[in-house]
């Protein structure tokens, strides 16, 4: 019988322990002593807990091993030591969180001229972190003694160990009003300032991105958990400071002061996309945030606008004339001036801008004589008044009189019939939204005036232009995925049209799929002025949407192949009939 046998094993730390000279590393190498100190082994955990093992743990994730072991092995030990620290157990967190030479032990981890070993820098913020949340009085209390502590953690933050550090201070310190005093004291280190001091053209980029990585989290953050609080409890003090004209105006000087840097431009251009969120972004939300007519669920602070106004000429000047790019070779040939991450991001700002419920001509300003020329709103394909969610303008009359929208998307297609450009799906989806919303939509008949305004000559080009040129445009970029025409079976299928039409919402979806897969530039394309580049943002408010939209559309037609019924499995073993009659199958 089963009772007869013992089945109940004994681990070997067991008898390691029995012995009076057993040393910690012997302990270390068995595979299972992590498992017996995470199962509360007692004799394990009281071992641990001495004086002198507690400070040879918290040694060997501070210390740098010796260079001479074998890289597999050197951080052995550092990493079970980590494991061991932050294990959870009651007994290690006390006696380390309540031993201030072993927090001192820490500490002078950071004490350390830069740069930190990566690894024993997680090392060291995970041991910090899992004390921060669970001896939080004593943790803090100790660091807020260290007046250089914030500094330190600074002068490390090329580490993303620092980065998390932080972040771990102001989320996971509890209760509320322990949380709200040490974001009073992080604030009262200035922290915002310091990091925003970082992103600045003369810094190192490692240290430029996390400081802008560390802002950004710290944005959401605080909205988060002052989402989730209710109204009486006070301000996030960070947050505030973020979102003040003062800050956000230092963070624009750092960013356009001497030269100009893409590192600097992009991470300080990330936090004020940050900053313009009214939700957090997402996949799952992409199509709801056009689709719902730009409905927020918060405000943008006006100081936040305030600040960014007066130096939307600085923003207009990096879309002319960006910081310098190498040239690449690509499939049309080599591009002197590459698009770049800065333009991009300049591009993802004035976007976000339109988008905030504060905006208005008078606000996005980006030349005294030139408003704001048009803004775009994607409409639910479910609206009453645009079933088929089309793109529509809300438009100025000066895109088609000053711009010269028209004359511009002729010359630039008879320029590429000389010279192939890549951004030929960006020309030809704006032609359809001109001509969409010439035949239907809410200013149909302002476009309908406004083309009757040019001169005769160009108004017969563009008809030209619509009836012959960009009808075969739009013909050729219809993909038939499928085709039965040169597919032979002994079923009626050959009868079967294709699934595919030839409708102009799938011309429409494709068109918008090149836009997303080409980079161009508008600028060389259409030689705009200081006056008229603003037409050159058209595409960054919908273009994330349109591969989207293909896909969808692609997925709703290939839907139709699926059988209604299943087909009978021919392989299936059935009874044998011998019947003199068969009947026949269908493949």
């Amino acid at each position: 019988m089963f009772w007869k046998f013992d089945l109940h094993t004994t681990s070997h730390i067991d008898q390691l322990l029995d012995r009076e000279d057993v040393t910690l590393r012997e302990l270390m190498e068995e595979d299972d002593v992590l498992q017996e100190c995470k199962a509360q082994n007692r004799r394990l955990l009281l071992f641990l807990s001495q004086d002198h093992c507690m400070q040879e743990l918290v040694s060997l994730i501070t210390t740098e091993p010796p260079a001479d072991l074998e890289e597999r092995s050197r951080f052995k030990f550092p990493n079970i030591a980590c494991e061991l620290l932050t294990s959870d157990v009651s007994i290690i967190n006390d006696k380390l969180g309540g031993e201030e030479s072993l927090l001192e032990m820490l500490y002078h981890f950071l004490e350390q001229d830069p740069p930190l070993n990566p690894l024993l820098a997680s090392f060291f913020s995970k041991t910090i972190g899992n004390l921060i949340a669970r001896k939080t009085e004593q943790v803090i209390t100790f660091l807020k003694k260290k007046e250089g502590f914030i500094g330190l953690v600074l002068k490390h933050i090329d580490a993303s160990a620092m980065m998390d550090l932080l972040l771990r201070l102001i989320s996971c310190v509890e209760p509320a009003p322990l949380r709200q005093e040490v974001l009073h004291w992080l604030n009262e280190e200035k922290l915002v300032q310091r990091l925003t001091e970082l992103i600045h053209t003369g810094k190192d980029e490692e240290r430029q991105s996390n400081a802008s990585q560390t802002l950004c989290d710290i944005i959401r953050l605080s909205r988060d958990q002052a989402n989730q609080m209710q109204e009486n409890v006070e301000a996030d003090p960070l947050l505030a400071v973020l979102e003040s004209q003062e800050s956000v105006a230092g963070l624009l000087k750092n960013m356009f002061e001497g030269e100009r840097s893409e590192a600097s431009i992009v991470n300080g251009t990330q936090v004020l996309l940050t900053l313009l969120e009214t939700r957090r972004p997402g996949l799952e939300g992409l199509m709801d945030l056009y689709s719902q007519g730009y409905e927020r669920s918060y405000t943008v602070n006006s100081s936040i606008l305030n600040a960014i106004e007066p130096h939307l000429k600085d923003f207009q000047q990096l879309l002319l004339d960006p910081p310098k790019k190498s040239a690449i070779l690509t499939t049309v040939g080599v591009l002197e001036q590459p698009l770049g991450n800065a333009r991009l991001h300049v591009a993802r700002l004035v976007a976000a801008l339109l988008q905030t419920k504060a905006s208005s001509p008078e606000f996005v300003i980006l030349h005294t004589t030139l408003y704001l020329s048009f803004r775009l709103q994607s409409c639910c394909a479910r609206s009453q008044m645009f079933p088929h969610g089309q793109i529509v303008f809300v438009l100025n009359p000066q895109l088609f009189q000053k711009c010269r929208l028209v004359q511009r998307i002729l010359d630039a297609w008879e320029e590429n019939d000389k010279i192939q450009r890549g951004n030929m799906g960006h020309l030809t989806r704006i032609a359809n939204m001109v001509v969409q919303n010439l035949e239907k939509g809410p200013v149909q008949a302002q476009i309908t005036d406004l083309i009757k305004e040019l001169p005769e000559d160009c108004r017969g080009r563009w008809e030209s232009f619509v009836d012959e040129t960009l009808r075969e445009t739009n013909r050729r970029n219809t993909v038939e995925l499928v085709s039965t025409h040169n597919m032979h079976s002994s079923s009626e299928d050959d009868d079967m049209e294709s699934p595919f039409p030839n409708d102009l919402s799938l011309q429409q979806a494709f068109s918008d799929y090149q836009i997303q897969q080409m980079t161009a530039n508008f600028v060389d394309q259409f030689g705009f002025n200081d006056e008229e580049f603003i037409f050159n943002l058209t595409v960054c408010v919908c273009s994330q949407a349109n591969a989207a939209a293909f896909e969808a559309c692609c997925k709703e037609r290939i839907r139709q192949f699926d059988d209604a019924e299943e087909e009978e499995d021919i392989w299936e073993e059935k009874e044998i009939n011998y019947a003199t009659q068969a009947k026949s199958r269908t493949r």
